[in-house]
């Protein structure tokens, strides 16, 4: 199934994880619903001005294959409303930056990018149907756990 003209709801839901762990994770319609609002307002715009492709690392996730990650099940990839991903060749601020500065979103995370290091980290980004809250964080990792920080771009 086609949820955009780049972006097939087979890439959005593929996990090694839930493959090696025999997880379901085919999304219910609504989160179809939502995962096709991901690809229109944030992913294929993406793909429109890098005019490269998007690669999703982490799409929808089962609320079961949230929680053997170590996510919540009440995660927004449980829902189909957020995506990690990174363009090959792209600087992950720069593509975050973009997000940013051209998209509507819910949600943008710049996570464990270090400085100078284009190809450090990835990008999450969430859209909501609702009120987005244009939330703009870093993520790093402190002594071993994740800690997140406004990123005032």
């Amino acid at each position: 199934m086609k949820l955009s003209n780049n972006f097939s709801l087979a890439e959005l839901v593929k996990s090694q994880t839930a493959e090696r762990k025999g997880i379901h994770n085919k999304p219910e319609t609504d989160a179809v619903e939502n995962l096709i609002h991901l690809a229109e307002t944030v992913l294929q715009p993406v793909r429109n001005h890098f005019g490269k492709p998007v690669m999703i690392s982490s799409g929808y996730r089962s609320p079961e294959l949230c929680e053997a990650i170590g996510s919540s099940s009440k995660s927004q990839h449980a829902k189909g409303e957020a995506a990690d991903f990174e363009i090959p060749g792209i600087d992950n601020k720069e593509l975050a930056t973009w997000i940013k500065e051209n998209c509507d979103y819910d949600q943008l995370i710049l996570e464990f990018y270090n400085e100078g290091d284009p190809n450090s980290g990835w990008v999450h980004c969430s859209i909501s149907k609702t009120q987005p809250r244009r939330e703009r964080l870093i993520a790093k990792r402190v002594d071993g756990k994740t800690q997140y920080e406004y990123w005032p771009v």
